[in-house]
């Protein structure tokens, strides 16, 4: 089946004006689900995922996931139960590469087996066990993208949100985080939206559905051999043309 529809977990309906275009989408996404946003830059995919996640409001609309009300109101982010990476890790430069994982834990959580046994198994999943005690400061752009992944996982969410996080990044690394991330969510369970400019990215992460945005709108919707063989817009089939 290529668009799931059973055991919805996250509805949404996201209105929002940008200075270029105003944002209109619905979307659902079932339990263990992965939805990838695709389109060109400035389509909006990326006003989609702050809204979700609650760095920005929507003018109007509403976001529910698991029964609980993101917006309206809109729930304070430390109270959503997601994890959010893009393209900057956001970490501590002046923490260690543990303390920046396990930062915003609580000290009760940290302290149980269970805990300590998680971290040790995405320390050497993501291969950090060498840079475990160093000071953030000190990583490359690429061990910091992997750090970023293990403190967003650390908290075992049930939805991801990933908004480019592998811009810039050589294609051997894009592979290894992609894998992992694929088989983290297998492990964990999560569901996942991904944006992405990049098609074979997306194909990846989330095989099994997309949608397409033009100019803040749904244009197309389906599995990815949907999109390929019936593209609704000639910037899509641009989009996807080979290079």
């Amino acid at each position: 089946m290529c668009w799931p529809s059973e055991n919805t977990m996250l509805k949404a309906y996201i209105v929002k004006q940008r200075r270029e275009l105003q944002v209109d989408i619905e979307l659902e996404l079932e339990a263990g689900g992965a939805l990838g946003l695709f389109g060109a830059s400035g389509a909006g995919k990326s006003t989609v995922l702050a809204c979700i996640a609650g760095i920005e409001e929507p003018d109007n609309g509403y976001v529910q996931f698991n029964g609980l009300q993101l917006f309206p109101p809109s729930l304070p982010l430390h109270r959503r139960p997601l994890g959010y990476l893009t393209q900057e890790p956001g970490l501590f430069p002046h923490l260690s590469v543990s303390e920046n994982v396990t930062f915003g834990i609580p000290k009760e959580v940290a302290a149980t087996a269970e805990q300590r046994q998680w971290l040790a198994t995405l320390r050497d999943r993501l291969q950090l066990g060498p840079l475990w005690n160093a000071p953030a400061a000190l990583i490359s752009g690429g061990q910091a993208r992997r750090v970023g992944l293990a403190r967003m996982l650390a908290r075992r969410p049930p939805l991801v949100l990933l908004d480019e996080p592998f811009a810039g990044l050589d294609r051997q690394l894009v592979r290894e985080l992609i894998d992992d991330l694929v088989f983290w969510s297998q492990t964990v369970g999560f569901s996942m939206i991904a944006v992405d400019h990049q098609a074979e990215v997306l194909q990846r992460l989330c095989p099994r559905q997309a949608i397409v945005l033009e100019q803040g709108k749904i244009v197309q919707r389906g599995c990815w051999s949907q999109l390929y063989d019936a593209p609704v817009t000639p910037l899509l089939g641009s989009l996807l043309a080979p290079l």
